[in-house]
């Protein structure tokens, strides 16, 4: 086996598929790469047997084949490699030999039959997603998702597809984030699935603004095609969490806030909350709001901002980093802040199909 490549073009191609090779692996073939060489292309795939990915980059094939590489040796190799082309030959035993300009490399990789096929997807369950409606509700919703492995099950996105509608939604027991948009697919097709993090981070590093992305499902397995990249990832099996029922029904106060001031106002103001009393405090007044921080051993913030508000003075305190994270994640500059009473959760909403429900944190005054 034998190509030619551009430095830059092998490099994006190997960065696109190196995240889910694991180092600490039991199985040596795990930790390399998979090169097939055909057609003028590199197709390159990589796995940890639950999630894989794949993508293909163009070359100048001189001599058909295919073999596996140490995936992590072979990026940091390509990236510090001087001349902008690349020529790799790969003989019997698997030893590629990697030439630029005046360096050589000689690295020992192993048969490709031995390393493991992505599933094929054949009798599968379609549906096609827009990219750009797909990467927004990820970014709205993945910061949400809960790094508890006791309770495996919120260790991913929930994706419901049902009555027309394609719902996402990510929680750690504390906070939730959802995003709902209409969809077209056949009503044969409606079911629920929970997608594990380490697929969702490959998503959210894959999608692009245009184009679909074309979602294969059978039994425990999905596929995500999106231009010449594939990820192919094991489902979360278990009973998600009926999220519906923690969504405050009635509101008893509705606050318009400008997110970009109110992030940059919480944002200010939590440099001076602590490990100890990790809260920002919410205090509603006429027509105004104070967003106020206080640690005994450090001192104190405060700072106020000026909101349409009618209803009695309260006050409510949260955690400052899950206030801001839908903050940070979303584009719409206007948004909706609901809330009962300083015991309840506040419910963030944004333009039609964007929701966020907070637990209030308990502080003595």
């Amino acid at each position: 086996m034998k190509f030619r490549i551009a430095k830059e073009a092998f490099l994006d191609g190997l960065q696109q598929v190196q995240h889910v090779v694991s180092t600490r692996t039991t199985l040596p073939i795990l930790s390399n790469v998979l090169i097939e060489a055909k057609d003028n292309q590199l197709r390159l795939t990589t796995t940890d047997l639950d999630v894989g990915v794949s993508g293909s980059v163009e070359a100048e094939v001189l001599k058909e084949g295919a073999t596996t590489l140490p995936a992590k040796r072979l990026v940091s190799i390509i990236r510090e490699l001087p001349s902008a082309e690349i020529e790799i030959s790969i003989d019997s035993k698997n030893v590629a030999n990697i030439t630029s300009g005046p360096s050589f490399f000689k690295i020992i990789g192993l048969p490709n039959d031995e390393f493991p096929p992505l599933p094929d997807f054949d009798d599968a369950k379609e549906y096609r997603i827009p990219q750009i409606m797909f990467k927004e509700g990820l970014k709205k919703t993945a910061y949400a998702i809960s790094t508890d492995e006791t309770r495996y099950v919120l260790n991913g996105i929930f994706i419901s597809f049902k009555e027309g509608k394609m719902t996402l939604v990510a929680t750690d027991g504390r906070r939730l984030a959802m995003v709902e948009n209409e969809l077209e697919f056949p009503a044969t097709h409606e079911t629920e699935i929970i997608v594990p993090t380490k697929a969702i981070q490959e998503l959210a590093r894959l999608t692009s603004l245009e184009g679909d992305v074309i979602v294969k499902l059978q039994s425990n397995q999905i596929s995500f095609a999106i231009g010449d990249s594939i990820i192919v990832s094991k489902l979360i099996e278990g009973n998600y969490p009926n999220y519906r029922q923690v969504i405050p029904g009635e509101k008893k106060e509705r606050l318009d806030l400008n997110r970009e001031s109110f992030f940059e106002t919480v944002r200010r103001v939590s440099l001076l909350s602590s490990e100890k009393s990790n809260s920002v405090k919410l205090v509603f007044g006429p027509d105004n709001l104070d967003v106020t921080a206080n640690s005994p051993e450090i001192g104190e913030a405060k700072e106020s901002m000026a909101v349409k508000y009618s209803g009695p003075t309260f006050a409510i305190a949260f955690n400052p980093d899950f206030l801001m994270a839908p903050l940070r994640n979303l584009e719409e500059e206007e948004l909706h802040l609901d809330l009962i009473d300083e015991m309840s959760p506040g419910v963030l909403r944004a333009a039609g199909n964007f929701l966020y429900v907070l637990m209030p944190m308990r502080v003595t005054n």
